[in-house]
């Protein structure tokens, strides 16, 4: 990531924040692009890496050149976690912006043993550890003599020996926030980065009934759980159908904040203030995504369009297009193109006036690979 963008932990550094990341970073190859150079004051594990690749992995020793090695043995969430909860007291008479990052749930996959066992136990008692956990292959890669197997049954227990482990570390840091008496002037959000990984590396996860996962297009891979906890809010523990995208926190966070927005900055995203305030939600034409390239996971190559309910994908593969309706088919397998073509064309010419409003990018074409389409 450029250095001349103004990040969201820069725009509250500007108004006196003091700011902090634990985590994963995976914004730049070299030390000049990691956090304490985009706008943060401490920094505990954000570096180039995607995951715990290196040797100790998820247990210390770690491997990493931004968080020192913890006693031998310790855990990485439990780590990062502890990191957030000391910077919080540390600040806790003044303002803060805590960017806890989880390296969880990503491969490698490992876990604390007695978690593990716990959930091997569970699936033995369940029935589940000799039942069939995929379901028929789905043909995506051009000519592929064989498709990919996506997961259907929640039995990994390594995974869910991943996810609790994560889950407790949130807990802990929201339990530091009431502990500090902090729990009614800070805001919280959460959210996963893609969805769960279903198609490969071990295919640990099922995200049914929506379709495919990370590396997607499809619902499995863009559709994440989405969470902001503000003191402020009308309806506490309340939902909100209006469709939400990564980018619309930045004004949010400013917005509740009391700060002034940066238009240039969050180009894409919207105050969602106004909801969670009990107001109107504000207008928003249509979400895109666009994906140009071919994932490890298994996904194609591609681009789309959500307008309400309706969601157009078209592959740059071969130029081929498909329509769903979410409300009737949050599983994307019934493909209505062939019904509504005059809805799919306005999808379409929105979607290709998007790429150029953006100025997005596309593959180039490779000798030994399939020669991408373009629109």
């Amino acid at each position: 990531m450029p250095l001349s963008e103004i990040t969201l932990a820069e725009a509250f550094q500007e108004a006196g924040y003091a700011t902090f990341f634990a985590g994963k970073w995976h914004l730049g190859p070299t030390e000049e692009f990691w956090p304490e150079h985009q706008g943060f004051d401490v920094n505990k594990g954000g570096w180039r890496a995607g995951g715990p690749f290196q040797a100790g992995k998820y247990f210390s020793p770690y491997a990493n050149p931004r968080l020192e090695d913890g006693p031998e043995g310790e855990h990485l969430p439990h780590r990062l976690a502890s990191e957030t909860i000391e910077f919080i007291k540390n600040h806790q008479q003044g303002n803060f912006l805590a960017y806890l990052s989880f390296y969880s749930v990503h491969t490698p996959l490992l876990a604390p043993l007695h978690l593990v066992k716990k959930y091997q136990e569970k699936a033995e008692r369940l029935g589940l550890a000799d039942k069939e956990a995929f379901r028929k292959e789905e043909q995506v890669w051009p000519n592929a003599k064989q498709g990919r197997k996506v997961r259907s049954l929640q039995s990994h227990a390594v995974y869910a020996a991943m996810m609790e482990s994560m889950d407790a570390n949130v807990g802990r840091v929201l339990d530091a926030l009431k502990e500090l008496d902090l729990d009614d002037s800070t805001i919280v959000c959460f959210m996963s980065d893609n969805g769960g990984l279903s198609t490969s590396e071990g295919s640990p996860t099922s995200n049914l009934p929506l379709r495919g996962g990370k590396g997607w297009l499809y619902e499995g891979g863009i559709r994440e759980p989405y969470i902001i906890k503000w003191p402020g809010m009308s309806r506490p523990g309340g939902t909100s159908a209006y469709p939400v995208v990564s980018m619309d926190f930045y004004p949010t966070l400013l917005d509740l904040a009391g700060l002034p927005l940066k238009p240039e900055q969050h180009l894409d995203g919207v105050s969602l203030a106004p909801i969670l305030k009990g107001g109107a939600a504000p207008y928003r034409s249509a979400l895109y995504w666009h994906y140009p390239h071919y994932s490890n996971q298994g996904g194609f190559p591609g681009g789309a369009i959500r307008e309400g309910d309706w969601k157009f994908i078209e592959r740059f593969e071969d130029g081929r297009a498909h329509l769903y309706n979410l409300r009737d088919d949050i599983g994307e397998t019934r493909d209505v193109i062939e019904l509504h073509p005059d809805k799919s064309e306005r999808m379409r010419a929105s979607l290709h006036a998007w790429y150029q409003e953006v100025d997005a990018k596309f593959l180039e074409p490779k000798e030994d690979g399939p020669m991408p389409w373009r629109p």
